[in-house]
C-alpha cells in the first residue's frame, strides 16, 4: 500500500506515466525480457538457427491463443472503458493477428517447420494458462490492458533492438525483426501504453497493486519464453 500511495503521490505532482515508472522500478526484469540473450544472438548473428525455428513454432502456437485473450479484452473494453477509442485500438490489434498468423505459416514452410505437429512447451503452456486466467468475466478491464500493452511492448523493444545501428541480425531474419521491431508497430505499443496509463491514474489502491503485480508476471513468462526458445530450459 505504500508503493501505491507513493506511486500516486507522484500522480499529483504531474508524473502520469505509471508504467513508466513502473519499468524503472522493475529495471532488472524488464532487461531480462527485453534484452534476452535470444535476442542479443539475434542481433549480434550469433542465433543457433534451431533456436529459431524453436521460436517460430512455439510463438505459432501462442499467437493462437492470443487471439481468444485480445476477443476477451475487446468485451472488457465494450462494458468498462471510457473511451470509446480504446475499442478502435484493439480491435485493430486484433484484425492482425489474421495476418500474423498467416505469416508464421509462411515461414514455417520456409524453415521446415511442421506447426501441425508441435507439441507446447511447457513454458508455453504456462503463459497461455497466465492469458487464460486473465480472460475471466471477474478480471477487470485495467489488469488486461496492462497485460496486452506489456506482452506486446516486449516484443517490440526487443525485436526494434535487432534492427538498430551496429546490429549484424542476419538478412534471413531480418523480416521477423521488422515484424515486431517497426515504428508503426511501436506507435501501437505506445497507443496501448497511454490507455494503460489513463486506467491505472483511476484505479483504487488494489486494482493499482493488482495490475503491478500482471506486469511482473507477463516479464516473468517473457523471460521463460525466450529461455525455452534457446533450449536453456
Amino acid at each position: 500500500m505504500i508503493i501505491c500511495r507513493k506511486a500516486k503521490g507522484a500522480k499529483m505532482e504531474g508524473k502520469s506515466d505509471i508504467t513508466a515508472m513502473w519499468i524503472k522500478k522493475h529495471r532488472l526484469l524488464y532487461t531480462g525480457a527485453t534484452r534476452h540473450p535470444f535476442i542479443l544472438n539475434i542481433r549480434d548473428g550469433s542465433i543457433d538457427i534451431s533456436s529459431f525455428k524453436r521460436w517460430l513454432a512455439q510463438d505459432y502456437l501462442f499467437v493462437r491463443a492470443f487471439v481468444p485473450f485480445i476477443a476477451s479484452i475487446l468485451l472488457k473494453a465494450w462494458k468498462e472503458s471510457d473511451d470509446s477509442s480504446d475499442i478502435d485500438l484493439i480491435l485493430g490489434g486484433m484484425a492482425a493477428l489474421n495476418d500474423e498468423i498467416a505469416w508464421f505459416k509462411k515461414e514455417a514452410l520456409k524453415w521446415g517447420v511442421a506447426l501441425n505437429s508441435v507439441v507446447p512447451h511447457k513454458a508455453n503452456v504456462d503463459y497461455c494458462r497466465f492469458l487464460e486466467s486473465l480472460m475471466s468475466p471477474d478480471v477487470e478491464y485495467t489488469l488486461a490492458i496492462t497485460a496486452f500493452w506489456a506482452i506486446e511492448t516486449v516484443y517490440q523493444e526487443s525485436f526494434a533492438h535487432c534492427l538498430e545501428d551496429g546490429s549484424k541480425t542476419p538478412e534471413e531474419l531480418k523480416e521477423t525483426c521488422q515484424r515486431w521491431g517497426n515504428e508503426g508497430f511501436g506507435q501501437y505499443c505506445r497507443s496501448l501504453q497511454n490507455i494503460t496509463n489513463r486506467r491505472l491514474e483511476k484505479a483504487s489502491d488494489d486494482m493499482f497493486s493488482k495490475a503491478e503485480v500482471v506486469l511482473i508476471r507477463v516479464l516473468e513468462h517473457e523471460v521463460e519464453f525466450w529461455n525455452m526458445s534457446r533450449g536453456t530450459i
